[in-house]
C-alpha cells in the first residue's frame, strides 16, 4: 500500500510530464478512498473480513491495472481518474489487523497496548520502505513496475491474511439497527484529533521533499518506528486520554526541531537529526488515538470506527499537504516547516477541547 500513490505519480508524470496531473490523480483517489472505505468496512463488520477484503481488494487490483493500461496506451486524462478511483475499495487492512489483535487480547489492555504499537511500528516501517521500493522498480525496470508489483503484493498479502482464519473476529449478529459509530459520545472530537495529526504527515512530507528531497523523510519513518517498539514495550499508564494529550504535547514540541533547524540554514545532517527525533511521537499518537476508537466503538463496528479514523487521517494528510505546498510557494521551505508544528498544536488544542472522549462504550 506504501507503494501505489507513489509509484501512480511517478508513472503518470513520467508519461505525461504533468505533476499537476498525477497529484489530482492521486488527490482524486484519496478523495474516493474517504467516501468508500466506511461503507467497505461496515460491509466487513456485518460478513466477516475474508468475505469483503478478498473481493474488495480484488476490485482495487484491477483499477490498478486498468490505471496501467490507460497510461500505457495514451488514454484520455479522465480515465485516469476513473481508473484511480476504483483503488478505492482497498480494505483498511491495518483496521481489520487491529480488530484481530482487539479480539485475542479483549480484557488484557497491557497486551493489547503491545500489539497495537507493534502493529504502528510495522505500518511505518512499511510506508518507510514502500516509497524507496517503488521509486527504485518505476527507475530500474519501467513507469509500470512500481504499480504492477504494488498491486500483486497487495492481492497476495490480503489472500494470506484473509485465509488466517483463527484469528478472524466472530461477525456479532444485529438484532437492531445500530447508530453509526460517529454519533457515539466523543468520537467526533476524536476525529478531528485524527484529522489535524493527518495534516501534520502531509505538510511534513510535502515540506521536506522541497527542502531536501524525499529520502530524508525515511528517517522521521524511522525515529516513529523505533518509539513504536520501545512504545509497546512499556507499561501504559491507565488513562488513556491523559496519554493522548501528553503524546501531542510532545509532538508539538518535537515538530518544532526541523522549522528551528530550516530557519538556521543548518545543514543536512542536522535537519535529519531533527527529522529523526520529530517523529519519535508519532507512533506513540497514532497507538493511544488508536486504542480510544476501540474503547469508544461497539465490538460489531470496530472495523468501520478505525476506518472512519484512518479516513480522517487520510483528509488531514491531503489538507496538511495542499498547505504545506501553499506555504512553500508564498514563504519558502524553511518557513513552510511552520505547517506541520502548528497542525499538531492543533491536534493538541482539539484534544483538550473535546474532553469528554476516553469514556466511551469498552473500558
Amino acid at each position: 500500500m506504501g507503494m501505489l500513490s507513489v509509484s501512480a505519480v511517478i508513472m503518470i508524470a513520467g508519461s505525461r510530464g504533468s505533476y499537476a496531473l498525477a497529484g489530482a490523480v492521486t488527490a482524486t483517489g484519496l478523495a474516493a478512498t474517504a467516501v468508500v472505505a466506511p461503507f467497505t468496512a461496515r460491509l466487513v463488520d456485518r460478513f466477516g473480513q475474508a468475505r469483503v477484503a478478498v473481493p474488495a481488494t480484488a476490485l482495487a487490483v484491477l483499477g490498478s491495472l486498468a490505471l496501467v493500461l490507460c497510461v500505457h496506451h495514451d488514454a484520455p486524462a479522465w480515465t485516469l481518474f476513473a481508473a484511480y478511483a476504483a483503488t478505492a475499495t482497498t480494505p483498511n487492512t491495518g483496521g481489520m489487523s487491529r480488530a484481530r489483535w482487539a479480539h485475542l487480547h479483549r480484557g488484557d489492555p497491557a497486551a493489547l497496548h503491545t500489539a497495537n504499537s507493534f502493529e504502528q511500528a510495522a505500518d511505518e516501517l512499511c510506508f518507510m520502505l514502500g516509497p524507496v521500493l517503488a521509486a527504485t522498480l518505476c527507475g530500474a525496470l519501467f513507469p509500470e513496475a512500481g504499480t504492477l508489483v504494488g498491486a500483486a503484493l497487495l492481492m497476495t498479502g490480503v489472500l494470506i491474511f484473509a485465509a488466517q482464519r483463527a484469528t478472524e473476529p466472530p461477525v456479532t449478529p444485529r438484532t437492531k439497527t445500530v447508530a453509526s459509530p460517529l454519533r457515539t459520545p466523543g468520537m467526533p472530537a476524536l476525529l478531528a484529533v485524527f484529522l489535524a495529526t493527518g495534516a501534520v504527515f502531509g505538510a511534513m512530507e510535502v515540506v521536506s521533499i522541497a527542502h531536501a528531497g524525499g529520502a530524508i523523510l525515511a528517517l522521521q519513518a524511522a525515529g516513529s518506528c523505533a518509539a513504536g517498539l520501545l512504545y509497546g514495550s512499556l507499561r501504559p499508564a491507565r488513562n488513556a486520554r491523559l496519554r493522548l494529550l501528553l503524546c501531542l504535547a510532545a509532538m508539538t514540541a518535537l515538530m518544532s526541531l526541523p522549522l528551528l533547524a530550516a530557519a538556521a540554514s543548518a545543514g543536512l545532517p542536522v535537519l535529519a537529526f531533527c527529522l529523526l527525533l520529530a517523529g519519535a511521537a508519532t507512533a506513540p499518537t497514532m497507538v493511544t488515538g488508536m486504542t480510544l476508537v476501540q474503547r469508544a466503538t461497539r465490538p460489531e463496528q470496530l472495523n468501520e470506527g478505525m476506518t472512519l479514523a484512518v479516513t480522517a487521517l487520510l483528509g488531514g494528510v491531503a489538507a496538511g499537504a495542499a498547505a504545506g505546498g501553499w506555504l512553500v510557494a508564498h514563504a519558502g521551505t524553511a518557513s513552510g516547516y511552520a505547517a506541520p508544528m502548528s497542525a499538531a498544536a492543533l491536534a493538541l488544542v482539539v484534544a483538550i477541547a473535546g474532553g469528554g472522549y476516553g469514556r466511551g462504550r469498552r473500558t
